[in-house]
């Protein structure tokens, strides 16, 4: 009889959300221990960034994805979702990115 084996995580790496929770082009909110982040899927690759503006501390999770940065709803400052580098005032800080994978349909992120 056939087993199928499926990937554990590293060490590290905790599983945030099933891969198709994350839409093209969407984002979604996920909570961890190590606080809130918001997941951006971007052209199929899912990206991780801490869920707080730097500009005033809302959730970025509340904005829109478009041409690979995610607005923030509150005041327009935009991220880049690879980097986190603030491209638009009234941000001029960027915020935290988190790396990482998707392995066997879930999504996963190194928390440090």
């Amino acid at each position: 009889m056939f087993t199928r084996k499926t990937a554990k995580p590293k060490a590290g790496w905790i599983r945030v959300a099933a891969a198709d929770e994350v839409p093209p082009d969407g984002l979604r909110a996920v909570q961890t221990d190590g606080g809130p982040i918001v997941l951006v899927n971007v052209d199929g690759h899912i990206y991780a960034l801490e869920d707080r503006c730097s500009h005033q501390d809302y959730p970025l999770s509340a904005g829109e994805v478009e041409d690979g940065q995610i607005e923030c709803s509150f005041h327009g400052a935009r991220f880049d979702v690879c980097t986190g580098r603030a491209t638009q005032l009234p941000a001029i800080t960027p915020v935290r990115t988190f790396e990482t994978e998707v392995r066997d349909d879930s999504v996963y992120v190194l928390l440090d």
